[in-house]
């Protein structure tokens, strides 16, 4: 061990020596021999924790804070820790904290302000007492500020206790002193690394970098930029992005040092203990620029100092305060940049040197090679090893694990699943419990490693190994291990979910919301009311910019693991609606209700996150099929309705929900239903009304009667002009009424085939370039609205103006772009606006509704014009069969081997022979339901198809020839209501 600065009050541990001050780095030779594993430097004392467990102390014990009455001036022993393995220190303006391999504190010293953490103010404490308000919560870090303290548990809560002036406890309140340990709660739920405390502020440091302060701003030492005291933790954001891995607070100065070796510091400037080469204070983290392109591994502050040491060159640099000779420069000046401790520092390359010289010349070196540093009031240590002794050499990057909060790691679910099966040890019991129990466990665990790694964590990056969740949590969860399940669910269930806040209080808090959908409990139906349920209405509890960031999360997922969350939501959404299939008690119909609710939001969510990120998964994927069996869609679909005409009546009044509230879990069959129902309702509305009329005309003369459908009577040879004619005369609720179509010269009553066969016709008519509605791209077979009506007004040649030649294209790249977008926009809304605004408001006219807004688009193009995923053999297995004919007739088989033989067109006119259109239903062809029946005439009839009804009369043909000729000449005569 290595010493120096002031040495009045025998805190350097040097025995009885005259100087009062040290200026360069002395060996403390009382601890030659011992392995010093710990130190705590106090404002004027000092404690050693040495590698089997005991403590000792030097220096001021006017408060007792030595723990002993023995000499002040060298090393003794606390005798009163003598049963105790204490394996952390830390020391105050004059109180001492240790902790022992129990999780337990010990505290002696000034009580004055609490800081003793004993229920009292006691003035002076001189032997160590066990703080035993924390003896059930496992502590793993200890920190004292001047009059207070700090500790942090295995389970990620940071407690705090002692004087609170400038609200250094964190609590939310200033001004009283606090003698037991609080619970910071607005810090719960992120996992931590390391707590930290100066003369009266604090600091809490994440595992992926993120840096809490609170307490005295007075000088900007909280790096907030400004210099307002917080009463509650504030993030310093400008270092989130910095892989801040180790913090360090002087007196009102703060030190942070990153993962790639670079030093920030902020605070009181006066002595120069920022080493930004002036006195001034900083009230934003800065970085010492002079010690850019080292590798600075180590910092420590002390009262009015900061130390920085850099392996690779061996060095030590202090800056700051050094009256007192705790720059170690061989001066008491004050340093304000950087400048080197004197000391027997070996080089970087000396650990590697060492393995290649012979043991003669290895004795012969004295150099040091430093394992840790240390600084307190003004004082400042080295614990070192020696050239023969460098297998003990640290490197203080690593985290120790046993002095951090408990995660959920491949050694730890080992160890559980070690014990033989049966009864979980208390021991295991007691961790399992911890780690599912804490948010901040289970936030903690499951960091990933590679690029980007944990320390990128961003409202954008969640940080975590999605991967390595699913495998440890598959890893825990044992068929052979059923206890260790039973005790995860309970914890979950009793104690982690339960405490879930709604507002976490950073990005950290939020992984294990990505993850316990991972571990394999939530797939088991007994735990979706216990677990999977409650879970998802701690989620929706969240604040929005919670939610946001989520969804930012969620959108990076791989699709199988996103589509894994849906369809565990599904199925729960499926267990609800067939446990209300077999009967719900009257009692527990609240219950339910609030469950399907939960469920169907979070699946919204899901849903909305889906749809902003380009679709993760296809839209389909959300859909129930079972909903068809499980409820009843039309009522639904109705009680929907109510809702939207009678807003004031919601779930919370009448207790029902409505699954058309969330139409993405509809799928092809619910949706027609709905369809179908809506016009249903709408047509009986249009219906009713027009019979009110009709009986207010039996009793008004000035009361029209009118018809209750839509009758279009039209010629096939003008059936546009016709078709104008009868709506032009026709109101707005006429468009709502049954529609039945006649054709002049034609005995064809309308059960639906008419009114397909009219639409065909009238469509194609549409369509004809002379109408200049539409225009046909023959390249795409598509066609989209005529932009004529356009051209005419404004001028084909701003079309041209808009065209730049290639040389223009060449010249203005950065444009190309916007150029893109303008010219889209301009072909697809601009150009057509005038048509599509009518198109728009006719098709809403017909076929508005609420209904519409449940719909896909493609969903909506695939219900009103069918589509062509054609699948014929679907269509041949879904066939009925009338009289004597049945699948294996042979004239039914002469019939399908027609019928397969044919090219594709031919296939799809029969369709538009037999059903009025050549395309198939949403559902598929298994839709379609063809019958097919005898007739009585000969082989010289052709076939006969009564379009409304699918069905097909097809004469009892005996040869394949016979049966291709009738049914092609019967196909290519499709049209009209007269063929026999």
């Amino acid at each position: 061990m290595l010493c120096w600065g002031n040495a009045s009050y025998g805190q350097l541990g040097l025995g009885g020596i005259d100087e009062e001050i040290v200026l360069e780095p002395r060996k403390c030779e009382y601890f030659h021999g011992k392995q010093v594993c710990d130190v705590g430097c106090g404002r004027r004392h000092t404690a050693f924790l040495l590698e089997d467990g005991t403590v000792y102390t030097c220096g001021c014990n006017d408060l007792g804070q030595l723990g002993h009455e023995k000499s002040r001036k060298k090393p003794e022993q606390v005798v009163a820790l003598d049963a105790q393995i204490i394996v952390a220190m830390s020391c105050g303006e004059s109180h001492t904290l240790a902790l022992n391999d129990k999780g337990q504190i010990f505290s002696w010293g000034l009580g004055s302000d609490g800081q003793l953490g004993l229920n009292n103010f006691e003035e002076c404490v001189r032997v160590p007492r066990n703080i035993k308000s924390l003896s059930d919560v496992q502590i793993t870090q200890v920190a004292c500020g001047y009059w207070h303290s700090h500790a942090l548990s295995r389970g990620g809560q940071v407690f705090s206790w002692g004087q609170n002036r400038y609200g250094q406890l964190g609590l939310g309140k200033k001004g009283q002193s606090i003698s037991t340990p609080q619970i910071i709660k607005s810090l719960q739920g992120i996992p931590f690394a390391q707590i930290s405390a100066g003369g009266a502020h604090s600091f809490a440091l994440t595992l992926s970098g993120a840096v809490f302060g609170w307490g005295r701003n007075k000088f900007g030492q909280l790096g907030l930029n400004d210099t307002n005291d917080r009463h509650f933790p504030a993030l310093l954001k400008s270092l989130r992005s910095q892989r801040v891995i180790y913090i360090s607070c002087g007196e009102d100065h703060t030190a942070a040092l990153t993962k790639e070796g670079g030093v920030f510091t902020f605070g009181a400037g006066g002595y120069g203990q920022l080493g930004h080469n002036s006195t001034n204070h900083e009230i934003n983290p800065r970085k010492v620029f002079e010690l850019m392109g080292s590798v600075v591994t180590q910092i420590a502050c002390g009262r009015q100092h900061t130390l920085a040491f850099t392996p690779s060159s061996g060095k030590m640099d202090s800056f700051g305060l050094g009256g007192n000779g705790q720059l170690g420069t061989r001066s008491s000046c004050n340093r304000k940049s950087p400048a080197p401790v004197k000391g027997p520092w070996a080089t970087g390359i000396y650990p590697y040197i060492y393995f290649l010289l012979p043991s003669r010349c290895i004795a012969e070196m004295e150099q040091c090679c430093v394992k840790r540093i240390y600084a307190g009031g003004d004082q400042s240590f080295a614990n070192y090893c020696t050239a023969n002794n460098l297998q003990n050499l640290d490197d203080v990057r690593i985290k120790d694990p046993h002095r951090g909060i408990c995660t959920l790691t491949e050694d730890i679910i080992q160890k559980w699943l070690n014990h033989s099966p049966g009864r979980v040890p208390q021991e295991i019991s007691n961790e399992i419990d911890l780690v599912f129990s804490s948010a901040s466990c289970l936030n903690g665990s499951f960091l990933s490693m590679s690029h980007p790694d944990h320390y990128s964590t961003s409202s954008k990056c969640s940080g975590v190994d999605m991967n390595m969740a699913r495998i440890l949590f598959h890893r825990v969860i044992q068929q052979d291990h059923p206890e260790i399940a039973q005790q995860i669910a309970a914890s979950l269930e009793k104690n982690l979910i339960p405490r879930l806040s709604s507002s976490p209080p950073d990005i950290e808090a939020l992984r294990l919301y990505l993850t316990l959908p991972e571990c394999p409990l939530f797939k088991d139906r007994n735990n979706y009311v216990t677990i999977v349920i409650p879970f998802a209405k701690s989620l929706l509890s969240l604040k929005e910019a919670a939610l946001r960031v989520l969804g930012n999360w969620w959108s990076t997922f791989e699709p199988p693991v996103f589509q894994l969350l849906v369809e565990l939501y599904k199925d729960v959404v499926v267990y609800l609606l067939q446990m209300h299939k077999v009967g719900i008690p009257s009692v527990e119909q609240r219950i339910f209700t609030c469950f399907l609710d939960t469920s169907l939001r979070f699946l919204e969510i899901l849903h909305t996150v889906n749809e902003r990120a380009g679709h993760i998964i296809q839209y389909d994927k959300f859909y129930i099929h079972e909903l068809d069996d499980l409820i009843d869609i039309r009522n639904d679909y109705v009680t929907w309705i109510q809702r939207q005409m009678y807003p004031m009546v919601s779930l919370g009044h009448d207790g029902v929900v409505t699954l058309c509230r969330y139409p993405f879990v509809f799928d092809a069959q619910a949706k027609t239903t709905l369809l179908q129902t809506d016009a249903v309702i709408q047509m009986q509305m249009a219906v009713d009304q027009a019979q009110m009329q009709n009986f207010s005309s039996m009793f008004l003369p000035a009361v029209e009667s009118v018809n209750p459908c839509l009758i279009l009577i039209v010629r096939r040879e003008n059936i546009v002009g016709d078709t104008m004619e009868v709506l032009r005369k026709s109101k707005n609720v006429d468009y709502k009424k049954p529609l039945k179509v006649i054709f002049v010269g034609e005995e064809a009553v309308d059960a639906g085939g008419v009114r397909k066969e009219f639409f065909l016709l009238i469509m194609k008519e549409l369509l004809d370039p002379k109408y200049g509605m539409f225009r046909y791209y023959e390249e795409s077979m598509l066609i989209w609205f005529s932009n004529k009506i356009t051209e005419e007004n404004y001028g084909a040649t701003e079309v041209l103006e808009l065209v730049p030649n290639g040389e223009d294209i060449n010249v203005n790249k950065s444009n190309r772009q916007d150029f893109v977008n303008a010219y889209v926009d301009y072909v697809f809304n601009t150009s057509v606006a005038p048509l599509f605004e009518c198109f728009y408001a006719g098709f809403h006219k017909v076929c508005g509704g609420k209904v519409l807004e449940l719909f896909q688009p493609n969903e909506l193009q695939a219900m009103v014009i069918g589509n062509t995923n054609y699948d014929w053999t679907e269509l041949e297995k879904s066939t009925e069969y009338k009289g004597e004919y049945w699948a294996d007739h042979p004239t039914i088989r002469l019939f399908w081997e027609v019928f397969h033989s044919l090219p594709l067109e031919k296939k799809k006119q029969f369709l538009l022979f037999l059903t009025g259109s050549d395309r198939i239903p949403i559902l598929g062809m298994k839709c379609l339901k063809l019958v097919i029946q005898p007739t009585g005439g000969g082989e010289h009839y052709l076939p006969v198809a009564h379009t409304c009804f699918n069905l097909l009369d097809l004469p009892k043909y005996t040869t394949l020839e016979t049966l291709r000729e009738k049914l092609l000449q019967a196909i290519d005569h499709n049209q009209g209501f007269n063929l026999a």
